[in-house]
């Protein structure tokens, strides 16, 4: 396996993406990825595009460096919205943005609720005006 091969894996991996589906989020068959990471086959523009709409650090996997992911800092807010690292984030995403402000509460409540519970902080939902957010 070349290093093309090799950093192609690890980004499927850390997207914990199977082959199948990071096939498909290529838009290519199954027997092409393994092509591909067994560097049989040098990967194309549409599927390394592809791939980067699905969360993959192309950058990384062409010459071993790591992307910056945007120019915030990772706890100002805004930081990384447009960089959804899983197609489960791009999903998630791409739902809140389509939701009317009903919906997009509903969400924000159900996330943080959620975040509350996995953290053990049992802290109250901010009040923003006379809704909870």
């Amino acid at each position: 396996m070349d290093i093309i091969g090799t950093r192609l894996r690890e980004e499927r991996e850390r997207l914990g993406m199977t082959q199948d589906g990071f096939a498909a989020a290529g838009a290519v068959g199954k027997r092409a990825l393994i092509h591909y990471e067994k560097a049989e086959r040098s990967p194309d523009a549409a599927f390394l595009a592809a791939i980067a709409a699905a969360g993959a650090d192309v950058l990384y996997i062409l010459t071993g460096q790591r992307a910056r992911m945007g120019a915030l800092k990772a706890t100002e807010p805004g930081a990384g919205y447009s960089f959804a690292r899983t197609p489960r984030e791009r999903a998630l995403l791409d739902n809140y943005r389509a939701s009317p402000d009903a919906g997009r509460r509903v969400i924000e409540g159900a996330a943080t609720l959620a975040a509350q519970s996995a953290t053990g902080k049992d802290k109250p939902l901010k009040k923003r005006g006379n809704q909870a957010t």
